[in-house]
């Protein structure tokens, strides 16, 4: 039971987000209206990926300190689900956008920092399955892998700041893209930060899935 209890508390979160994301009373803010509910899905989905995304970090540069197997699976697989969870992130977001903009695609800054990064991550599984050397292969994703999480990191987070964004805390633009301080409305944070720790928990749960799938399927290859 005690290795279950963070696989129950994420099933229950997110059952919490899900309906009380739907059932309470929002706060009118702009021409967001009802759309604000999307708040629970679109922004704690780039939070847990960034979660997801900085484990693979640590785990990739634990794989150049010492190159186990395990080390590199770890890395992949919590890059790979990260990856997914940003192009939910993203196509939340473009739904989002079409009501709130009046288009799903407005070429606004972190759009397209959150496009480029993901493709960013997309180049680091092509790279990994063009080499078929295990110890190569290991290696070289671990750099790129630490190369793309640097670029990754200005691209959402630093540069939509300097300049001109449709997105909360752009240039000209109030409240904080982290929601600290008074940029979340107090009915809102009960909902907000549960639901980050639930899409996290997700993403954990379905990596550490994904771990156990290739550490067996590379046991059976190579027993």
């Amino acid at each position: 039971m005690r290795q279950y209890w963070w696989k129950i508390l994420s099933i229950v979160l997110l059952l919490y987000t899900f309906i009380a994301g739907l059932l309470i009373k929002v706060p009118t803010i702009g021409n967001l209206y009802e759309t604000i509910r999307n708040l629970f899905f679109h922004v704690p989905m780039w939070f847990g990926q960034l979660i997801l995304v900085t484990v693979s970090l640590v785990y990739s540069i634990m794989y150049l300190r010492k190159p186990k197997p395990h080390y590199d699976i770890m890395a992949t697989e919590f890059a790979r689900t990260g990856s997914v969870m940003g192009v939910l992130g993203l196509i939340t977001g473009m739904i989002w956008a079409n009501y709130t903009w009046g288009a799903p695609w407005n070429n606004d800054p972190k759009q397209l920092g959150a496009a480029i990064a993901l493709l960013i991550y997309l180049a680091y599984f092509v790279l990994r399955n063009s080499m078929t050397d295990l110890d190569k292969r290991g290696r070289v994703a671990a750099v790129y892998n630490i190369f793309a999480y640097f670029i990754y990191i200005p691209m959402i987070m630093v540069l939509p700041r300097m300049v001109e964004s449709l997105h909360p805390g752009g240039k000209g633009v109030e409240g904080n893209p982290g929601f600290g301080g008074d940029s979340l409305d107090p009915t809102m944070r009960v909902v907000f930060w549960p639901a980050v720790l639930g899409w996290t928990l997700l993403g954990t749960w379905i990596s550490t899935l994904n771990v156990r799938i290739k550490t067996l399927e590379d046991k059976k290859h190579f027993s």
